[in-house]
Order: structure tokens, then sequence, then C-alpha cells
């Protein structure tokens, strides 16, 4: 069945042909210099590995082990993660080199790179390292990475394999133990990596050469080392070339070797064929009518939200789950790099649209970690859990999910994990991710003298949570924990402080938090207190997630909240602080950190929406660009690049869990995009060209639309969604 949905939503072979590549749009290397922290290797979509440069293997601009304007390569590793604001992966660095040998005195294995030869497309990356007399290319299979070498001439040639290497987070010590065997005959060096860096995890690999290993050097260890490094020694006799393959598994060597054979017979260049089209499948399910460059800034943004999760799962469909116990995936996919509090709002929802085949197979290993863990992911990096971030942000996902017709899974295994997560102690997580939850159901939110930080946050994201559950409960007829979560999805109306007009801390005896400041931001790791990378101001908005109407009353109606919004958009941020949110400001707004995300949608909730029209239009030309700086803030496994996608075609899902959009502004003049079963939908804004428009109306296969309701079972029957473009008023 999947594969059918598949088929229905690629072009046939002939318009393919007849189409212009869209691969040839996008560049990898946007997001890569600052803080968009992308990484420009190759990879499939949601694809297991992805072979990559690393500049550098720590610290906050380096989180997916590159940034554009360094000079030198360390080596190029197997996995990374794009655009996250932490180090995590980096299997397996391979550094070749041709010329002076390095020997067992050598420790710094950097080189200089030609800036000019480097070269990125999606599936493949090339760069040259002239001082080490070799052209590197990089493409991959979805579990195997190809790495091909070519040197200068023929002769002696080495490669550094560095199994201590890996992207670091708060450590200087990943690597706990190592079993690694070489076979030099064969070629071949295997083994499995135990780490603790931002996760507790094991990685097993298979790296296979084209050619035997002549000798191997292994390098004197460090003193917290615990996985080799070895100087690989080849000769080339008859050839220039060397490959290096690499195939990785959570579960064992065995199953590495599985995946290796997924690359069996096949060249490079045949993968990176294979790369490239699969690649143009993907973005071809949205053909835009635009200028060259803006093509390039969407299909781009296109690419990042492909990127990830990661579907980690073996050949065979084992993986090891969240508390390390091997276990086989439900039909065969299990996705991890679930970034969910900041994809749960636009990249997941962009799923239920365009990538609709991969939906139940993601809920699904929601409710797999549920089983392992005792409570959904917040937050996963190899199949593990980070605790990272606040909230319940899978619940969402699997309310959306629901919502929206998706039922390929255990729809009451789903409810039950949604409770569960809600209710239940979690005693073996951290201290700031909800041990308990006595607290928030005793007062119905979370004092500030209770909880270790960021109690605001955290009452108002665990009410978008709460939402969702009462949503499935009563889509599945249990009326009574419908009710009890619809009345616990409102206590954000108890932090609500009509005074200052802000969402407040409030302690145990129900007192304010004193002094207080709504322009100050706060983040646990900077600036420890209420609010969680961002301020009151931007954290006020985020019961709009799931209750936007019931927000606007108790700020005094659509209008008032009208003038809350023009405030916001207009009060000056004292300045740009980039760890805790506060990048691409428009007053208030932080187009930087997700929790500003819906803000300029709200608008659709007061009696002028063109000023949210204004604001998106503003938003996707200030802060997206098609240059290596063209992402400010870390596009955090798509979602900034998700938000792009949706407000190119004029929609957005500001209530995430809801099976519906909101109406904003298309950025193009059409669109064409391909839904399952083989229908379209068609986008057009007339009159886009005039000078400042708004969209005055829209109309779904002729029904006018209501700009706060389009529903998403409506529009995947396909037609035309046409918006009527007027000039601003003034």
């Amino acid at each position: 069945m999947l594969k059918r949905l598949f088929a229905a939503l690629t072009l046939s072979p002939l318009l393919a042909c007849a189409a212009p590549s869209l691969t040839r749009y996008v560049n990898p290397f946007i997001g890569t210099d600052g803080t968009g922290h992308v990484f420009p290797g190759a990879t499939r979509p949601f694809g297991m590995v992805a072979p990559s440069p690393d500049n550098k293997d720590r610290g906050w601009d380096h989180a997916s082990g590159y940034q554009y304007r360094d000079k030198t390569i360390m080596g190029f590793s197997n996995t990374h993660i794009s655009g996250a604001g932490i180090g995590e992966l980096g299997d397996v660095l391979l550094q070749p080199r041709q010329g002076t040998l390095w020997g067992s005195a050598t420790v710094n294995f950097s080189a200089a790179y030609d800036k000019r030869s480097e070269a990125a497309r999606p599936g493949y990356y090339a760069v040259r390292l002239p001082k080490h007399c070799v052209r590197v290319e990089l493409t991959a299979t979805q579990r195997v990475a190809l790495q091909r070498y070519r040197f200068d001439k023929p002769g002696a040639v080495q490669v550094l394999a560095d199994l201590q290497h890996g992207i670091l987070f708060n450590t200087d010590a990943r690597v706990t133990q190592s079993e690694v065997k070489v076979d030099a005959a064969k070629g071949e060096i295997s083994g499995t990596v135990h780490s603790r860096n931002w996760v507790e995890r094991e990685a097993s690999f298979v790296v296979q050469f084209s050619a035997p290993i002549r000798k191997v050097l292994t390098l004197p260890p460090g003193a917290k080392d615990r996985a080799p490094r070895y100087v690989l020694n080849f000769e080339l006799v008859s050839g220039r070339e060397l490959q290096a393959r690499v195939a990785l598994s959570t579960v064992d060597v065995d199953g590495a070797r599985r995946n290796l054979a997924e690359a069996a017979d096949k060249s490079f260049d045949a993968v990176r064929g294979e790369a490239d089209a699969e690649w143009e499948a993907m973005l071809g399910r949205i053909r835009i009518e635009a200028p060259e460059r803006q093509k390039r800034i969407f299909y781009s943004a296109l690419y990042r939200v492909f990127m990830h999760p990661s579907d980690i799962a073996d050949a065979d469909g084992r993986v090891r789950g969240p508390t390390g116990v091997v276990q086989q995936a439900p039909g065969g996919q299990y996705y991890s790099t679930l970034s969910l509090w900041d994809t749960f709002r636009a990249v997941q929802p962009l799923f239920t649209l365009i990538a609709p085949e991969r939906v139940d197979g993601m809920v699904a290993t929601l409710i797999e970690h549920h089983k392992a863990q005792g409570y959904l992911p917040l937050w996963t990096a190899w199949g593990r859990e980070t605790h990272t971030m606040i909230g319940n942000p899978a619940l969402p996902v699997v309310a959306d999910a629901l919502a929206k017709g998706f039922k390929g899974f255990d729809v009451q295994a789903a409810l039950r994990a949604m409770v569960e997560s809600s209710t239940l102690p979690r005693p073996q997580a951290p201290e700031w991710a909800q041990r308990s939850w006595d607290s928030y159901e005793h007062y119905g939110y979370l004092p500030f003298d209770l909880e270790p930080g960021e109690s605001v946050s955290k009452t108002l994201e665990y009410g978008v949570g709460d939402a969702a559950v009462a949503q499935v409960a009563a889509q599945m007829g249990d009326a009574a924990t419908a009710r009890r979560f619809a009345e616990r999805a409102q206590g954000y109306r108890k932090l609500w402080d009509a005074g200052t007009r802000q969402m407040r801390g409030r302690d145990s005896q129900g007192a304010w938090r004193t002094p207080f400041d709504p322009l100050t931001a706060t983040s646990p790791l900077g600036n420890p207190g209420d609010y969680t990378e961002a301020n009151a101001w931007q954290y006020t908005l985020t019961p709009a997630l799931h209750d936007p109407q019931g927000l606007a009353r108790l700020m005094g109606g659509p209008a008032a909240f009208g003038q809350w919004l023009d405030q916001f958009f207009s009060v000056q941020q004292p300045g740009v602080d980039k760890h805790q949110g506060q990048e691409a400001l428009i007053g208030q707004y932080a187009h930087g950190n997700e929790p500003s995300h819906h803000i300029a949608y709200l608008y659709a909730y007061t009696p002028q929406p063109w000023k949210g029209h204004a604001l998106i239009r503003r938003i996707s030309r200030a802060f997206y660009a098609d240059r290596p700086s063209g992402i400010t803030g870390n596009d955090d496994c798509g979602q900034m690049s998700a938000w792009y996608v949706f407000s190119t075609l004029g929609f957005y899902p500001v209530r995430a869990a809801s099976g519906s959009y909101v109406l904003g502004a298309p950025q193009v003049a059409s669109a064409m995009v391909s839904l399952a079963g083989g229908k379209t939908l068609r986008v057009v804004a007339d009159a886009l060209g005039q000078a400042r428009p708004y969209a005055a109306s829209a109309r779904l296969n002729g029904q006018e639309v209501v700009a706060t309701q389009l529903e998403h079972l409506t529009l995947i029957d396909g037609g035309e969604l046409r918006f009527a473009m007027k000039p601003l008023p003034r």
C-alpha cells in the first residue's frame, strides 16, 4: 500500500523528463554560515547516514560539525544532525591523504581545503584538499555512506580512521568502550563504539575499502580515549582512486553488514544518480511558479524539511530502542532525530500533506518509544531520549495524524500513551523533564517556587498537549478523559496577569513573580527563569497553539487581541541574544526560535488579517536568502524551513493538532501540490504582482474559505485554492 501511495505521489517518468530538474535549485550550503547549523553533506530523504565534512568536533557553533567560513576540515564522518543547537553523532571519521606520510607522532590530521572546489547538491558533496593531494566526494544510500577519494597520482596513500571522533556536547571524552576489528586483507574495519554524550548509545559499523590495507598504524591513545584511531596505508598500483563504504547499525555489526548489502554491486556514480532521482521525486511534490532566486530558497527549504527525522531501522527491521533493548520496528521503520518541540509546529503537519506515506510509521515509532520508556518521546537522537526541551510535543503530532484520518497504527495504544505521558511519574527522567505531575494537577499550573525553572513555559506547553489528549479522547468516545484534559488545557488562564497583560510566573500561594520584566528572555543553560529561550511577550501567545479564540477573549476580544499584537510587533527588544532565542526580530517577534512561528498568523483572529499577511511577506523576505547565511536561527531539523514552505503556499497549521490550517497570503503566483491517490492541489494567487498585496479572500473549488478554518480533509481532495489578492489598506 505504501509503495502504491508513493508511486501516486511521484510524477510520471514522462513528466519528470519534460520538467526542469528541481535538485539544481537546492543549495545545501544555505544555513551553514552562522546559527542555521545545517550540514552540507550527502543524505537521502529521511536517511540513516549522512556523510559530511567536520570542521570542528565541539562548540555550539559546530553542532552539525560544520561552519561555512572555517578554513580546515578534520575529516568526513558519516552521521549528522541538521539544524540543532546541541552536538551529537559524527560516527567513523575518515580523512584521506597523499604525500608526506603520517606517523605515530602526528597529532593534527586537519587539512586546509580549496573553498572554490567545494560543491554540494542533494545526495552529493565534493571538495579538494590541496595539501593532502586528494579530491573527496560523498554520496549515500538510505543506510550506507560512500566516500570516494581521487588522489593526484598512483602510489602510497593513507586514510585516518578515527573511531574516537564524534560531535561533542559538554564532554571531551564521549566514548566509554569499544570493540573494533581490522581485517587488512579484506580492506575492512568493523566494530561497535559505546558513547555517552548528548545521549548514551552504541553505534556498530562496517567500513569496506576498495583495496586491501597494506599496513595498519595504531595511534597512541589519549588519556581519555576508549576507541582506536588508525592510520591505514594503501598502495594504489593501477589507478588513483580509493573508495570507502560505511554502513552503520544501532544494533550490532551483523546489522551493519546486512545494511552494507544495500549498496552492493552499485558504483559510486550509480548511487549518486539514484540519490538525485529520489530527491527529484520528493521535491517534485510541490512545483511553484516563481523567480529563480525564490525557487532556490524554496526548494532548499523543502530539501531541509525532508532531511529528518532519520529512519534508523536496519534492513531487517531491527532497531535499538530508547532503553537500549533491541526490538523489531513496526512496519520496518523507526524514526529518530525527532526534534519534536520544534517540529510539531509545522514539519509534522507538512508531512501529513506532502509525505503521507511516512506518517503512520512516525506515529508508530512514538508509540513504540512509549512502550519501552513509559512516556512518549521529547527529543530523540539515534533512538535514545535526550530529554531536551519541554512540554509533551509528541501529543499534538499524534492528535493531528488522527484528526487527518491516519490510522495505520494502534489507535487505542496511542490514546493510552498520550494519557500516561501526561499523568504518570517519570522517576528516571532528569529534574526538568516533569518527574511528577502532582503540582500541575493540584494547582492547574506549575508554581515557580516548586519547579526548577521554566514554570510558565512548561505550563503553557503542557496545555497544548492536554488539548491534544482531549481532542483524541473525544474523537474516540472517551468523554470523561476528554473533559478532564480539556479542563487542564485551560490552565493558561491562571497565569494571565491582567495588570501587565502577560503570562506571568506565579508561586504556590498565588503571588506573581516579582520583579518582573516581560522583555527579559530566559533559558535554563544561560539565564534561568520562567521562560524557555524566550520572554513573557513571546510565551504569552503560546495558548493560541490550541485555543486562539479563547486567548483573544481573555485579552478582551478580537479587536483588543489585534491591538495587543500591534504592540507585540512594535515594542523593541533591547538586543539580539542568539543563545536566548532572540534573533530575526520584529519588535518582540523572534523568528529565530520556534515560540514565535505561529504569531503572524494570529491576525486572522482579528478584524485586520492583512497585517499578518504583510508580516508574513516581510519575514519570508528578510529572514530567508539564497546564501550560506540564509537562515537566521537554528533550522531545528527543518522547522524553520517548514514555516517557509507553508507560508509560500499561503496557509499554516497554527493549531498543529487540529487537522486544519489558518490562511495567510501566498508568496508565489501559483503552486501545484501532489497529493495522495494521484490528486493535485493547485494554489493560485490572482494579481500577486501588485504593490503590497494581501489576500482579501480565498476559495477552495469555488467555495469561500473561512480564514481560520481550512480543513485538511477537504484540502486533500484536491482541486484549486484561489486567493484574491488586493493592495494593503493604508
